[in-house]
């Protein structure tokens, strides 16, 4: 199943992706309903900084920033620094997840980002998948909500 979400953010390109790359800015997106952690050793990292191609490790994502309930076996597949990352993983619950987001600088100074959730859950959740594309579609809405506040 594949989610998309497109929003135009108030802020130049390079600021917008200095914040969504940094582990801060991740949670301060995904907050109050979970946060992520990065996995052991990679803490340090940004997601323009990981090496591309190799997996990471564990990024356990809490429900309301305490409650471990799924991890994402983390892998950056592509990047194209300032612009653009693909994460190809695993999850728990995902058989295949993929996030996509891009950024496109727009004529005003504003920046256009878009997301690309590429999901199939495991077999027991596979009759789920509607579901989880609704709550996905939201939690995606929120964060670029979240994403656009930070710049007001």
């Amino acid at each position: 199943m594949i989610i998309e979400r497109e929003s135009t953010i108030d802020a130049p390109i390079d600021r917008v992706w200095d914040r969504v790359v940094s582990p801060e800015g991740i949670n301060d997106e995904l907050r109050p309903w979970l946060t992520m952690s990065l996995p052991r050793g990679a803490e340090s990292f940004t997601v323009d900084t990981v090496p591309v191609g190799k997996p990471l490790g564990r990024a356990w994502l809490r429900l309301f920033g305490v409650l471990p309930f799924d991890y994402d076996a983390l892998t950056i597949a592509e990047l194209d620094r300032g612009r653009r990352f693909h994460e190809k993983s695993t999850m728990l619950s995902m058989r295949r997840w993929e996030h996509e987001r891009t950024l496109t600088a727009c004529d005003d100074g504003r920046t256009r980002i878009r997301d690309r959730i590429t999901f199939e859950p495991r077999i027991p959740m596979a009759w789920m998948a509607p579901v989880i594309g609704r709550v996905l579609h939201a939690l995606f809405g929120h964060r670029h909500r979240r994403l656009q506040r930070h710049f007001d």
